[in-house]
């Protein structure tokens, strides 16, 4: 199955934090839908995190490409989980869901496996893990 995950995270979250909760999403989703096989396409965040050691490490350490979308083009996106608090401090209600449907080439919410999952780690700073269904890459591929 071919998914997409979308990234939150507080200032200065460590790449320990973000690899725990990814861990966590994966083993959520398969699970849950008892895949066996995930391959992440890629992972996508808001442009206000480009600067994020811990989330670019990931993306290095893990060779998924990671794209960055500006507040507007996440709060384009239809959420189950819209947040005032997150708006408040990014300009857009959804930053994990919004770009894990972003980065899947999603149609609508429906793609989300995983809505928002959040995990603390252990310096208290928090990363928030989503993850869609991508959808196929060619017309007939199975997702």
């Amino acid at each position: 199955m071919r998914i997409a995950l979308g990234l939150g995270c507080d200032r200065g979250t460590p790449l320990d934090t973000f690899e725990q909760a990814v861990t966590r999403a994966l083993v959520e989703v398969r699970l849950r839908h008892g895949w066996a096989e995930l391959q992440v396409v890629g992972m996508g965040s808001i442009d206000l995190k480009a600067d994020e050691i811990g989330m670019l490490a990931l993306a290095c350490d893990r060779g998924w490409p990671l794209r960055f979308f500006t507040p507007q083009a996440l709060a384009a996106v239809p959420v189950p989980n819209p947040s005032e608090t997150v708006r408040r401090h990014t300009g857009t209600p959804s930053v994990s869901e919004a770009a894990a449907l972003l980065v899947a080439g999603a149609r609508g919410p429906e793609a989300l496996l995983l809505e928002k999952l959040r995990v603390k780690g252990a310096d208290g700073r928090n990363a928030t893990v989503s993850v869609a269904r991508a959808e196929p890459m060619n017309p007939g591929e199975n997702a």
